[in-house]
C-alpha cells in the first residue's frame, strides 16, 4: 500500500505515526510552519540519535530584511517577543531547556524560509528515511509542536510511493536552499528563557549585572535590538567611577548619531538601582535638555527602555506623562514635587530668572543629567558680562554641588576655543566632585597652563613640573588600564602612605623613593602612539568620554553608509524639469513669495523695536516661511487673530503675540502675498523626486522642524498618492496614518512598526519625534526645511543611515528657497558636506545668530570651528577599549529584576 490516511479523531498521531517511524531513523526532513518553543518537543528523545535533521520554518519577515544578517536576527527576535513572556517562560521552562539542549547538540538544523519565496508556510510535510533505508513521505495539517501532534484536530496522509516521496523532497529542498539559518540571537534567547528567573536587588551580586537585569526585557531588547558596545562601555566607565570615587562625574562627548541619550539614560537607571540596592536615599533624578529635545528624551526613555518619566510643562506649570496628561497639580512650586523618580526639565527655563530655578535649588539630587551641555558656557566678547558664566552655567554649578552623580552630554564639547571645555569640567568639579580638577591652586583649573601639554606641543620633562601636575588630583591606580602608569601611581601611594581614596597630597617630590622618581622620569620620556604621559593621563581623559564615528566604522562596529547630497543637477534623471524647479542649490520662487519673505523680515525688524527681550524672536516668522508657505501663512494668521505663538528653540522657549499696529500691518501684507500663491515649490520638488527620480520606490522620510509644515505635507501627499499608506510621525497625540482619502490618529509605535514591515513608503516627521526612530527600510531623506543646527541634520540622516540599511549610499535632498537667508546658510554648509561618510561630523551644533548677521564670514567661522576640532583630541587611546563588545553579553542575562522592584523604583516621587 502506497498511501495511508490518519485522523487525530481515530489515531494518536504522535504514537501511531511519528514516534513509530522515527525510532532508529537515518534522516528527518520537515516543512514545519512557525518556529516555536515546542519544536521537537514530542519526538525530542527519538530525534537525539538521528544523524540528519533538517527543519524549514517561517516567520513573518520581509524578504529585504532577510538579506542583512544583523537585521534578520533583530527582526525574528522581535517577532518572537511580541507576546508577554513572563508567564510563558515560567510555564514552558522545561520545553525551552530541551529545545536549547537539542540546538546546542545538533547545530544549525533549522532554517527560516523567506516571505518573498513562499509567503506564510502553510503546507506541512516531511520525509523520513527509515532504519532499513526506505523513504516515507507524509503531508498533513499539523505543525511540529505538541499541540499539532497531540491536541488539535489534524489529518495526515502517509505516502511510500517513490514519486510521492520525490515530490515532497523537491518542495523541501527548494525551501531549504532558499532559507536562511536560524539566527544565533534566537538560539541564545531560547537558552535564556530556559534558565530565566526573577530576582530582587539583594540577589544581584555584581554591579555590572544591574543594568542587564533591568533592561534585558525592555522594549529595546524585546524588539530584537540592543545597546551598542560603546553604549555599554559608557556604563562600564560609570560603574568604574562609582567604585573609584563614590561619585560619578562624566562628560559624554561622543560624535553625533552614536546614541548618547540611551547611554546617559542607562547610566542614570543603573545609578538609581545602585542607590536602592545599597539602601541609600531615593533622591530625585533630573534631566535638563533643550526644550526641543525634552519630548524626545521622554519618548525614548519609554519606548526604548520602558522607563516612565515626567516632563515639566513650562507654560501650564504641571508635570506631564508621555501621553501629554497632567500628572501633578499646577503651580511653579510643583516643579520640586515630580510624581515620578525621573523628571525632565527644559534648559530654556534655566536660561533666565525664574521661581522654578529656586525651587529646584532647594533639592538634593541623586543623578543630574545635562544634555547639549555646551550651552552652559562662559559669556564671550568684550562687554561688561564677558568672562562671566551664563545663566545655565551658573545654575548647573549650583545644582551639581547638590548632586551625588553628574552626567553631561554633548556632541560639541568644543566650539571655536578648546577652553570652552573647562566650563563643563567646572560643573563636574562641584560638590562631591572636587577630585576632578584638584585643589583650587592646581594647574588643571587653568587651561592656558595645560592646553599646550595636552595637545602634545609642550613636553613635560622636568620631574618637579610633572609632580605639580600629578599630585592634585592624584590619579587612582585603577583610573588607567596602562600597566606602567598603574605601577607609577601605586608606587607614589605606597611611598607616601596614601590610601587609594585620597586624591591629593602636599608632600614634596623628594619624599618619593629614588626608585619611584626613576619610574616617573622614564614615564615622562615614554610615548605610546606618539602621546606623552600627560596626554594619556590627565583629568580630561579621565572625565570626558569621546568616541568617533570613524573609529567605530574602522572597528566594524558601525556600517559605513554613504550619503549623496541633493539637489545636484549632475545626478538627476530629468535635467530639464530640474532646471525649471532649481536655480543652483535653491528652489526658484515667484515675485509674490519674495515680497512675502521681505514682509517676514520686516516683521522681525518691527519686533526688534520692542527693545530687550524681543531680539531672539525676530527670525521666527522668517524661519517659518522658509519652511513652507503653509507654515508662514498659518503662523501669520494666528498672530493676526490675537493668538500667542509658542516658539521653542534649543536655548529658550517663549510666547509671541502681536502688540503694535506696525506689526499688524506687516502681517496683513504678508498674508495678502502668500494667499496669491497657487503652489508651493517645495511640494513640487518633493513630488518630482518621488516620481521622476523614483525615490518613492526606495522609500522616503521627509523631515520638517514645524508641525504646520509636516501636517500640510502629509495632507497633500495623501491626496497625490491615495493608494499609499502615508505616516505623519509627530509629537504626542498628533501622529496620523493616511490612505484612500481618509486618516486616523495612531500611536507612533504603530507607524514605526509599519515602516519596519515595509507597509509605509512615505513617512513625514517632525524633529520632536526624531530621536530613536529607526527607518532603515527607507532609502532616501528629504529635509523640507533647514534647521539652523547642523547636528539636527545629522540626527535626521541617522534615521536611515544605520545598520540594516540595504543601500551602500543613501540620498538626502535639502530644500531651501532662493534669495533667503536659508539659501546663504546652506551654500556655506554644502561646501563642507562633501565627505559622504562623516556628514557634519565636524560642524558646530548651532549656527550662531551673529554669524548669520555677517553671512560672508559664516564660512570662515565654520572653518575655525573645524580646525579647532581637529586639534582637540587625545581621547582615542583611552576609549578605544570601551568601544569593543563586552566579554559578558547582555543577551545571556537570565536573571531578570522583578518588575515590582523596577516599578517601585521609578514611581518614587520627589519629596
Amino acid at each position: 500500500m502506497s498511501i495511508r490516511r490518519f485522523s487525530s479523531r481515530t489515531h494518536r498521531l504522535d504514537a501511531s505515526f511519528l514516534l513509530q517511524h522515527l525510532k532508529g531513523a537515518r534522516s528527518y526532513k520537515r516543512i514545519a510552519g512557525y518556529f516555536t518553543s515546542s519544536l521537537f518537543e514530542v519526538a525530542g528523545e527519538v530525534l537525539e540519535d538521528i544523524p540528519e535533521i533538517k527543519i524549514v520554518c517561517n516567520v513573518d519577515i520581509h524578504p529585504d530584511d532577510l538579506k542583512v544578517a544583523q537585521l534578520r536576527e533583530s527582526k525574528m527576535l522581535g517577532r518572537w517577543n511580541e507576546r508577554a513572556l513572563e508567564a510563558e517562560a515560567l510555564l514552558n521552562r522545561d520545553r525551552y531547556r530541551r529545545l536549547d539542549a537539542f540546538l546546542q547538540k545538533h547545530g544549525q538544523v533549522v532554517r527560516v524560509a523567506p516571505d518573498d519565496i513562499c509567503g506564510f508556510v502553510h503546507g506541512k510535510a516531511g520525509v523520513i528515511t527509515l532504519a532499513d533505508g526506505r523513504r516515507l513521505g507524509f503531508i498533513g495539517s499539523m505543525n511540529e509542536t505538541r499541540s499539532g501532534w497531540q491536541r488539535h484536530y489534524e489529518i495526515l496522509w502517509e505516502d511510500e510511493s517513490p514519486e510521492g516521496v520525490a515530490w515532497i523532497e523537491e518542495e523541501f529542498d527548494f525551501l531549504w536552499n532558499a532559507g536562511k539559518p536560524l539566527p544565533q540571537a534566537v538560539i541564545r534567547e531560547v537558552h535564556r528563557r530556559g534558565y530565566r528567573r526573577e530576582v530582587v536587588f539583594d540577589e544581584i551580586d555584581e554591579d555590572e549585572n544591574l543594568a542587564p537585569a533591568a533592561l534585558i526585557e525592555s522594549p529595546l531588547y524585546r524588539e530584537g535590538q540592543e545597546l551598542q558596545p560603546w553604549q555599554q562601555g559608557f556604563l562600564t566607565e560609570c560603574l568604574r567611577h562609582h567604585r573609584l570615587y563614590g561619585a560619578v562625574r562624566l562628560l559624554l562627548a561622543d560624535e553625533v548619531g552614536l546614541g548618547k541619550t540611551l547611554s546617559l539614560a542607562t547610566a542614570a537607571l543603573t545609578l538609581c538601582l545602585l542607590s536602592d540596592k545599597e539602601n541609600g536615599p531615593r533622591r530625585p533624578v533630573v534631566i535638563f535638555a533643550p526644550a526641543t529635545l525634552t519630548e524626545q528624551w521622554q519618548t525614548e526613555m519609554l519606548d526604548k527602555l520602558g522607563i516612565p518619566t515626567a516632563r515639566w510643562d513650562t507654560v501650564r506649570k504641571v508635570w506631564l506623562d508621555a501621553d501629554e496628561r497632567a500628572i501633578s497639580a499646577a503651580g511653579r512650586e510643583q516643579i520640586a514635587r515630580c510624581p515620578l523618580r525621573i523628571g525632565i526639565v527644559s534648559t530654556g527655563l534655566m536660561m533666565r530668572d525664574s521661581l522654578e530655578k529656586q525651587h529646584l535649588l532647594g533639592l538634593r539630587f541623586g543623578v543630574v543629567i545635562l544634555d547639549e551641555a555646551h550651552k552652559a558656557r562662559t559669556r564671550q566678547g568684550f562687554g561688561r558680562d564677558a568672562g562671566t558664566p551664563n545663566e545655565l552655567l551658573a545654575f548647573m554649578r549650583e545644582v551639581a554641588a547638590r548632586a551625588d552623580h553628574v552626567l553631561l552630554g554633548t556632541a560639541t564639547p568644543i566650539q571655536t576655543d578648546p577652553r570652552d571645555l573647562w566650563d563643563l569640567l567646572g560643573i563636574l568639579h562641584q560638590g562631591r566632585g572636587h577630585f576632578v580638577l584638584g585643589h583650587d591652586l592646581a594647574a588643571w583649573h587653568r587651561p592656558d597652563e595645560v592646553l599646550e601639554i595636552l595637545a602634545g606641543r609642550q613636553e613635560v620633562l622636568d620631574p618637579g613640573h610633572a609632580w605639580e601636575l600629578l599630585r592634585s588630583p592624584l590619579p587612582r591606580v585603577e583610573s588607567t588600564s596602562e600597566p606602567r602608569a598603574r605601577k607609577l601611581f601605586s608606587a607614589i601611594r605606597q611611598d607616601l602612605g596614601l590610601t587609594n581614596g585620597e586624591w591629593q597630597t602636599n608632600r614634596p617630590l623628594t619624599d618619593l623613593a629614588e626608585e619611584t622618581r626613576e619610574i616617573l622620569e622614564e614615564e615622562l620620556e615614554r610615548r605610546i602612539a606618539g602621546a606623552t604621559l600627560f596626554q594619556r593621563e590627565n583629568p580630561l581623559v579621565r572625565h570626558v568620554v569621546l568616541r568617533k564615528r570613524q573609529q567605530l566604522e574602522d572597528a566594524n562596529l558601525l556600517t559605513r553608509v554613504g550619503v549623496e547630497i541633493h539637489p545636484d543637477r549632475s545626478k538627476v534623471a530629468e535635467p530639464r524639469i530640474f532646471d525649471v524647479l532649481f536655480e543652483g542649490k535653491a528652489l526658484r520662487t515667484s515675485e509674490d513669495f519674495r515680497e512675502a519673505y521681505s514682509q517676514a523680515r520686516a516683521f522681525g525688524k518691527a519686533l526688534a523695536k520692542r527693545g530687550k527681550g524681543s531680539g531672539f524672536m525676530k527670525n521666527m516668522l522668517e524661519q517659518r516661511i522658509c519652511s513652507s508657505i503653509q507654515a508662514g501663512l498659518a503662523t501669520a494668521r494666528r498672530l493676526l487673530q490675537g493668538e500667542a505663538v509658542h516658539e521653542e528653540r534649543d536655548e529658550f522657549e517663549a510666547d509671541l503675540a502681536v502688540e503694535t499696529q506696525e506689526e499688524r500691518e506687516v502681517l496683513e501684507r504678508l498674508i495678502d502675498r502668500l494667499q496669491r500663491l497657487d503652489a508651493d515649490p517645495k511640494m513640487e520638488a518633493v513630488i518630482h523626486f518621488l516620481d521622476k527620480e523614483r525615490w518613492l520606490e526606495l522609500g522616503v522620510i521627509i523631515f520638517s522642524q514645524y508641525y504646520d509644515t509636516a501636517k500640510w505635507l502629509a495632507d497633500e501627499l495623501a491626496v497625490r498618492y491615495p493608494d499609499e499608506a502615508i505616516g505623519l510621525y509627530a509629537g504626542a497625540g498628533r501622529s496620523r496614518l493616511y490612505q484612500r482619502g481618509d486618516s486616523v490618529a495612531v500611536e507612533r509605535e504603530t507607524l514605526k512598526r509599519m515602516v519596519a514591515e515595509h507597509q509605509i513608503r512615505i513617512m513625514v516627521a517632525t524633529d520632536a519625534a526624531c530621536e530613536g526612530l529607526n527607518l532603515q527600510t527607507l532609502g532616501t531623506l528629504i529635509n523640507v526645511d533647514l534647521p539652523w543646527n547642523p547636528t539636527r541634520l545629522e540626527q535626521r540622516i541617522g534615521r536611515i543611515k544605520r545598520f540594516g540599511q540595504r543601500r551602500e549610499t543613501v540620498d538626502m535632498l535639502n530644500l531651501v528657497f532662493e534669495q533667503t537667508v536659508d539659501e546663504k546658510i546652506y551654500e556655506r554648509l554644502s561646501e563642507r558636506m562633501r565627505n559622504r561618510y562623516d556628514l557634519f561630523g565636524s560642524l558646530p551644533d548651532t549656527i550662531k545668530d551673529e554669524w548669520i548677521e555677517d553671512i560672508e564670514s559664516l564660512g570662515e567661522k565654520l572653518d575655525e570651528y573645524i580646525n579647532a576640532q581637529r586639534t582637540a583630541t587625545g581621547f582615542d587611546l583611552r576609549y578605544t577599549g570601551t568601544m569593543a563588545p563586552p566579554e559578558k553579553d547582555w543577551r545571556d542575562c537570565s536573571e531578570v529584576l522583578a518588575r515590582r522592584d523596577f516599578v517601585s523604583l521609578m514611581s518614587a516621587a520627589w519629596g
